[in-house]
């Protein structure tokens, strides 16, 4: 299960080789549909990937921070740093392609 991030943990939470922070809400229909997805790809890339959960809802300065402007947004942390964002709904080979990617770099 994801860690999941707070307005007073999240600059901790970050921090590591590679981290995928998965922005979402409660009220969004795409972040349930992507929820078993992202599940699925955290057991497939334990020990690789961090995968941690920010809910905007009431902490808008942090997905501001990042420029989430809608959800589900993935951002993709290197040793805390943001690298890249992908924003919406994406297939499960899609993704774990994606993070392959990014963990052989």
């Amino acid at each position: 299960m994801a860690q999941e991030a707070t307005i007073e943990n999240f600059d901790e939470m970050i921090q590591g080789p590679l981290t995928v922070v998965d922005f979402w809400a409660p009220w969004c229909g795409p972040c349930k549909m992507m929820e078993p997805i992202m599940a699925e790809l955290e057991k497939e890339f334990a020990g690789q990937i961090k995968f941690v959960k920010f809910n905007v809802d009431h902490q808008q300065a942090i997905a501001e921070r990042y420029k989430v402007m809608s959800v589900p947004s993935l951002v993709l942390f290197r040793d805390g740093v943001a690298k890249e964002k992908v924003t919406g709904i994406y297939p499960k080979d899609r993704l774990a392609h994606y993070f392959a990617r990014k963990a052989a770099e």
